[in-house]
């Protein structure tokens, strides 16, 4: 399958979040409990998951299963959806990555059998029967998919290796100072700028073509003999990064981290405050310490510098709560990236006249960035000593009904009779970090939070849709659900599907809003197509759909915003303190 193939270099885990966030935008279809709308009518439920009712099935050999399926095609075809051929391929790589090899191999013959038409079923095959050591074989589908479809590069790389095992890889270390010819840059160029035309359903939501053509246009200008790779790849992130959408990417700066040789990172770990820059590690600098202000580097004053960088981070809208945490995330990176990659550090520190030279670190020192209010566990639920108050962390909604939803359901469910039993009166749901994830898992939560019925999607647009996506139906309130008093915190990364929960939280005015502006709303271009430029073969990823809550009242362009705006401070940074969690606590007592 085309998407499941993005570079030698890339884990399966990027891989996994990849796919799961194009099945959630496609609408995993799973049984869900239909009432009335708002207006009292009935609303047609999606069909049922045939990938879930084969999980139902786990306890039958694979053979059994497949023949379950195939007698329920022929006796509930009505009943159940089987023109997914995304989820029942994410169903054959579950069971690959849980290394039953064997089993994801009948799926996928089964998957090429009802689609004979899918390259992804043959490239499937082939990634199998290479898991097995059947090279012959694994070659024959690899051939047969990228016959199907030319732009299957990955198939593309997978033959060559079969082929030729003793060529060696190359890596994104080996490609950072290769040049390329001018006309091969702009011919890649020209190529991202039409996929992104073409593959993004909004590509033109947040930038007029005129603009967006004309960035290409400066771009092409800055191409000359000498132009590497990497600065290559820093125009490119510029054009990306235009279309304004979370879901549209070159991978969060890992690539540009793997080429970027240690010795010409940062040397200083620092962290951007209010839009200032400051020490929290000086490493080998001597000079220099730990909450010193950093006013310019190598000549350029702090506030240019995150101008000139600002615009190569992908964020949804003109969010910019997101910019500043992914620059904080990868400053020792994008500092080289935006000067030109220079071999010394100079800077001017408040307080002190004279320029500051840093001293160069030796070895990798690794990409710093721990939030406190992080749930080791992506689900938590704490109880407070005043017996009135309890804290739900959600750090993820990346719960599928392929996979794991039924962790997700069972810890909400487990949570909320627990709060119910102990007769909690102010519950804080904290969804900061939360990357997003599976609408299955937001609607289960909101379920349990909301007072009326309610519809999660007004629009939800792809290629291919028939009929009705999970999500666009109403949902009842749980009868059980929390009758007492809500808070929310969040923050700028909070992405994709989280947008969907809190612009719903909003609108529905569920409970009291604490942190920064969100990193997403209700609009949501989602899903990825994986792509690859034909000269440099740069991997950049293109969302593919568009979900929107029923928020529909709330504006495009910014995130979700708080009823009470606070944020970290560096020192509760430096002493490990959360200022939101405190502050939020102390208002859910102050309720009456």
């Amino acid at each position: 399958m085309i998407f499941m193939h993005q570079g030698a270099v890339l884990s399966k885990v990027v891989l996994l979040l990849c796919c799961a966030c194009l099945l959630a935008c496609k609408g995993n279809q799973t049984p869900q409990t239909v009432a009335g709308n708002p207006a009292g009518r009935e609303t047609n439920a999606p069909k049922l998951s045939i990938v879930q009712r084969l999980k139902a099935s786990e306890h039958l050999p694979v053979g059994e299963r497949i023949a379950l399926y195939r007698n329920l095609k022929k006796e509930n075809a009505d009943a159940y959806n089987f023109e997914n051929e995304d989820e029942l391929t994410m169903y054959g790589y579950s069971k690959l990555w849980e290394n039953k090899t064997t089993e994801a191999l009948e799926i996928f013959k089964l998957i090429a059998e009802q689609f004979p038409h899918s390259a992804n079923a043959y490239d499937s095959l082939g990634e199998a029967y290479l898991a097995l050591g059947d090279k012959e074989k694994s070659l024959s589908h690899y051939e047969k998919s990228l016959a199907m479809n030319p732009d299957n590069f990955g198939a593309e790389d997978q033959i060559e290796r079969i082929k030729y095992p003793e060529k060696p890889v190359e890596t994104p270390a080996d490609k950072f100072s290769k040049v390329y010819t001018v006309q091969a840059y702009h011919d890649d160029l020209e190529q991202l700028g039409q996929n992104l035309l073409k593959v993004h359903p909004a590509a033109l939501k947040f930038i007029s073509e005129q603009d967006f053509r004309k960035l290409i246009a400066q771009k092409k200008a800055l191409i000359n003999e000498r132009t590497t790779f990497a600065e290559f790849a820093w125009h490119c992130s510029e054009i990306i990064a235009s279309i304004h959408c979370s879901h549209t990417e070159m991978g969060r700066f890992t690539l540009e981290n793997e080429m970027l040789p240690p010795q010409l990172k940062f040397p200083l770990l620092t962290r951007l405050v209010d839009g200032k820059l400051y020490v929290i590690d000086a490493l080998n600098t001597k000079d220099i310490s730990t909450k010193d202000e950093i006013l310019s580097i190598n000549g350029v004053a702090v506030p240019q510098l995150l101008t000139n960088i600002y615009p190569h981070i992908t964020a949804q809208g003109y969010i910019q709560t997101t910019k500043g945490h992914v620059f904080n995330m990868w400053t020792r990176v994008l500092i080289p990236y935006a000067l030109g990659f220079p071999e010394k550090y100079t800077v001017v520190v408040k307080g002190k006249t004279a320029p500051i030279a840093l001293n160069k670190v030796e070895g990798a020192i690794p990409v710093r960035y721990n939030p406190i209010y992080k749930c080791p566990d992506g689900l938590c639920l704490e109880f407070l000593d005043d017996q009135k108050t309890a804290v739900m962390s959600i750090t993820t909604f990346n719960y599928y009904p392929f996979n794991n939803l039924d962790v997700f359901q069972a810890f909400v469910d487990k949570s909320m009779s627990e709060i119910n039993a102990k007769g909690i009166k102010n519950l804080i749901i904290d969804v900061r970090w939360n990357g997003g994830g599976s609408q299955h898992a937001s609607i289960h939560l909101l379920r349990y939070l909301v007072k009326s019925p309610f519809v999660y999607y007004s629009n939800v647009v792809f290629e291919g849709k028939t009929g009705k996506t999970a999500g666009e139906e109403s949902f009842e309130p749980f009868e059980n659900r929390f009758k007492g008093k809500l808070f929310f915190m969040m923050d700028g990364l909070g992405n994709s599907t989280t947008g969907h929960f809190m612009s719903l939280v909003k609108v529905l005015n569920l409970g009291t809003i604490v942190g920064e502006e969100l990193g997403s709303n209700q609009f949501c271009s989602a899903g990825q197509k994986v792509c690859r430029l034909k000269n440099t073969k740069l991997v950049f990823y293109v969302a593919n759909n568009i979900h929107e809550s029923s928020a529909t009242a709330l504006p495009d362009e910014t995130g979700i915003l708080p009823d009470h705006t606070l944020r970290q401070s560096l020192d509760d940074y430096l002493n490990g303190t959360d200022r939101v969690k405190a502050f939020t606590i102390q208002l859910a007592r102050q309720e009456k």
